[in-house]
């Protein structure tokens, strides 16, 4: 009997006219699929006080300001912790130039501690470029982007530090588990989080090795996942935490580490460009940071705001583009590429801010999106954010008798807190900072803006600026833009899509489901490469999605190279369908960046 359903299953599957991309089961539930009767299905279950999704800069601030309390009023708190990557740090990436104030709250010793905070900046330089030529722009003091103070990092570096300080303080913490999903009281609270499944073949089907994930149950669960998490996603849907922002818009950030020529190097200088080869309406700039890590390094990076509108753009070839002018060429001539990778990060600031508590659980970092765009810094903000977290969660999980309505806690107080805190103040003052860019001068009109506004009023102008709305809604039919004719790589100071993935350490299980899942497969032909040329090829850093003809010769189909992902979560954002939905792959993959 099962034999013929199964046979029944596959010829259907088959005989569709496109071949079949998703086989998740986000998408093709398993109890529908005969080839997963019998299959065992039960999870084991473990419980801690409070449960922490991401290894980042929140996270582990969270985790480590949670036992630093339960140490200070000896009191017995269990903390767990789950990262996707196969190590701390191994999917973080950023600049980085970090602002210390969180840090210096969170460990007043962290010299004595030994952070690798190794290189102090010394020199700002800001400026303007055309096709050959630089402009300086004086940075004055006060101003968003003035970096006096704070250190230029590899954050990666950073990320496993303050690992090792959680650990140290007796924070549980699981890398190498993903969380897949989130688990629900049925009071509709939050009850915790389910680690992914493992030995699911690329069909959709159970292996001789399939594992069910493992339960983790606490009374309050903090989501930090980093920008645009998949989790979050989905809370913000259950629980309606959208409902009085606008919606969030993104970046994406693309980032190499070079070893240069020690005649060019400047540890401790900070530069920044906007203009060439981005086009005045297109939001975006570069950064190269001279670090002191005891060999010659520079890390340098591109940023493309995601609401630009042709789709023929590709942040990757206007990244590799950039690194050919005069003024940026001359610092990488002659040395080595050693390092790529990138990721999205949130640009919509204040505006954008979610509801961050509901019953069961917060959401704390990047998820919600703490970072100051001006600046260019969102660690900072992302540290303290989950201090607070951990300070309004402390005395309602210790409690006897928390008085809370709901079987998982819920902590107004922490939002409370947050409004009260620096974090507001500061992403109220730059708030009109990013939207004034659209406007028809564009990158100009908006610097006119930011001298006029945030450097003489300190953003406290009466009114506040909207966004242009949904990133995915920006882009322009094909047919009404110019396609963009990028110069080929010339493997010294640009290189192809290929070769830099390659220097990222992206892996996966080959023999799994796709985890870009796509909720109908035919739209990608039918509507993003009818429309809009297929932009998915372009505004991927990795090279996941490709068109390729169908083997009978006639049309195209959608490729998904899901082992290059370097989970960006780029397409889930930008896809002009919103028909991609990124989901967690099995644990430990992707990227294996140290020290990005």
């Amino acid at each position: 009997q099962r034999s013929l359903a199964h046979y029944t299953w596959r010829r259907n599957c088959s005989s569709a006219v496109m071949p079949r991309i998703t086989s998740h089961y986000t998408i093709f539930p398993r109890d529908k699929d005969p080839r997963w009767e019998g299959v065992e299905m039960e999870r084991f279950a473990d419980e801690a006080d409070v449960v922490i999704v991401g290894g980042g800069p929140a996270g582990l601030s969270a985790a480590i300001r949670l036992k630093q309390l339960a140490k200070e009023q000896e009191k017995e708190l269990r903390v767990c912790l789950v990262e996707k990557a196969s190590q701390i740090g191994a999917h973080t990436l950023s600049g980085a130039c970090l602002e210390p104030s969180a840090l210096n709250e969170l460990f007043p010793d962290w010299k004595e501690r030994g952070a690798p905070l190794n290189t102090p900046v010394t020199e700002d330089l800001f400026s303007i470029l055309t096709e050959k030529y630089r402009i300086p722009v004086p940075m004055l003091p006060g101003l968003p982007m003035n970096n006096h103070g704070n250190y230029i990092v590899r954050l990666g570096h950073f990320v496993h530090w303050l690992g090792e300080q959680a650990e140290e303080l007796g924070v549980e913490i699981y890398p190498g588990y993903a969380a897949a999903e989130v688990l629900f009281h049925e009071d509709g609270s939050v009850k915790g989080i389910a680690t992914n499944d493992v030995g699911i073949a690329k069909d959709g089907s159970p292996k001789d090795v399939f594992e069910r994930g493992m339960e983790l149950h606490a009374k309050v669960t903090l989501f930090g996942e980093g920008c645009h998490g998949h989790l979050a996603k989905q809370l913000y849907r259950q629980f309606n935490l959208r409902e009085n922002c606008e919606p969030q818009t993104y970046a994406i950030g693309l980032k190499e580490l070079w070893v240069i020529d020690e005649k060019k190097w400047r540890p401790g200088r900070v530069e920044h460009s906007v203009g060439w080869p981005l086009n005045r309406n297109t939001y975006g700039g570069s950064f190269l940071y001279h670090l002191n890590e005891g060999e010659p390094l520079v890390a340098l990076g591109f940023v493309v705001g995601l609401d630009y509108t042709n789709p023929y753009l590709s942040p990757f070839r206007e990244f590799q583009r950039w690194k050919h002018h005069p003024f940026v060429a001359k610092t990488l001539e002659g040395g080595d590429r050693i390092a790529y990778g990138a990721r999205a990060l949130n640009e919509g600031g204040y505006q954008c801010l979610p509801k961050v508590t509901f019953p069961g659980g917060m959401l704390i970092g990047c998820s919600p999106g703490f970072m100051n765009v001006p600046k260019i810094k969102g660690t900072h903000t992302a540290m303290k954010s989950g201090m607070l977290a951990a300070e309004a969660i402390f005395p309602k999980v210790t409690a006897e008798d928390p008085a809370s309505k709901t079987a998982g806690l819920h902590i107004p107080e922490y939002e409370d807190n947050l409004k009260k805190s620096w974090i507001w103040k500061e992403l109220y003052a730059v708030r009109n900072i990013r939207p004034s860019f659209h406007n028809y001068f564009g990158l100009y009109g908006g610097m006119v803006y930011t001298g006029v506004f945030y450097w003489i009023l300190r953003g406290k102008e009466p009114w506040t600026l909207k966004h242009a709305g949904l990133d995915s809604a920006q882009l322009k039919p094909a047919k009404e833009c110019t396609p963009i004719e990028y110069p080929k790589p010339d493997g010294k100071l640009s290189f192809d899509l290929l070769s830099s993935v390659a220097l990222s350490g992206t892996n996966h299980e080959g023999d799994q489901p796709p985890h870009l899942t796509l909720k109908d497969d035919s739209i990608p032909v039918a509507n993003n490469l009818a429309i809009y040329d297929g932009p998915e090829q372009r505004f991927c850093p990795a090279g996941v999605y490709e068109y390729v003809p169908l083997e009978t010769g006639e049309g195209m189909r959608l490729q998904i190279n899901a082992q290059n992902c370097v989970h960006c979560k780029t397409c889930d954002i930008k896809d002009p369908s919103q028909n991609i939905n990124w989901v967690v792959p099995e644990g430990s993959g992707g990227p294996a960046y140290n020290g990005l």
